[in-house]
């Protein structure tokens, strides 16, 4: 797609972690610094809620940055350019303390957006823990009206909050999630190297297993090398046509549902 990130400049394009001038976008800068500073904390506030045995939890404040750099296995590091701080509220603020956001959501909502750069395969895992990682959950102060006794633990409780739009998912029983196509991960290695998993004390005992256990490439050669119509059809295709049998450790020919299959390699 045109649209995902891929250098260093689309980060820049959809993810800002700075002030924005105020003399070309006030009402930017008037969310940014409303909604999107963190803390402060450190030094300047040991007592900020993010405060984790005398360091910040979410590593603030974070470093001066002349350019935005990439990171496959992670949040990329984003441009902080150092520029003069200004004054929000009794604190004196800069780049090091600008929680990422995208300047048009933040327009179009006036509210605290955090936005990553999740440009990694691995984003899919983020995208998922957020849809099943649990209801929203309220805490409620039970006090009677004239008590003189107040047992702080006992007024509170955790209550599940559920929207109307929610609500109406769940009782419809409509889907949380849709998938389209099986991912089947294949084994590449050179002979005698494929990975081994083994616990503690029982390395002798997982390279005896592994040496009796087909990978997906090594079973391939042997498909290839005992049915002649599979000389046709490519490692990476092989998934659409055949499936792993991981009891057995052998290709068997697939009857139905190869073509929303895709093999993946390393």
């Amino acid at each position: 797609s045109e649209s995902k990130i891929r250098t260093k400049d689309g980060i820049d394009k959809f993810v800002s972690a700075e002030l924005p001038d105020p003399c070309t976008d006030l009402r930017l800068f008037k969310i940014v610094t409303k909604c999107m500073v963190h803390g402060p904390c450190g030094t300047i506030n040991i007592n900020s809620p993010c405060m984790r045995d005398g360091q910040c939890c979410k590593s603030f404040p974070k470093q001066f940055k002349d350019d935005a750099e990439e990171n496959v296995n992670g949040y990329p590091i984003y441009r902080r350019r150092a520029t003069e701080p200004v004054q929000v509220g009794k604190y004196s603020i800069d780049n090091r303390w600008i929680v990422p956001y995208n300047p048009w959501l933040l327009k179009e909502f006036n509210a605290h957006i955090n936005v990553e750069a999740c440009a990694s395969v691995k984003s899919v895992k983020y995208v998922f823990k957020y849809v099943y990682k649990g209801h929203d959950a309220v805490s409620v102060k039970i006090q009677k009206e004239g008590a003189l006794d107040h047992d702080e633990i006992l007024s509170f409780v955790q209550c599940r909050y559920v929207s109307a739009p929610e609500a109406m998912w769940r009782l419809n029983e409509f889907n949380l999630s849709h998938k389209s196509h099986t991912v089947v991960r294949l084994a590449v290695h050179l002979p005698q190297q494929q990975p081994i998993v083994y616990q503690d004390c029982q390395e002798a005992q997982a390279i005896e297993r592994a040496a009796l256990r087909k990978t997906t490439l090594t079973s391939w050669f042997e498909l290839n090398k005992n049915y002649p119509s599979a000389h046709n059809i490519s490692y990476s295709d092989i998934p659409q046509y055949y499936v792993f049998d991981k009891s057995t450790t052998n290709w068997k020919k697939r009857h139905r549902g190869g073509q929303n299959v895709i093999g993946r390699l390393p």
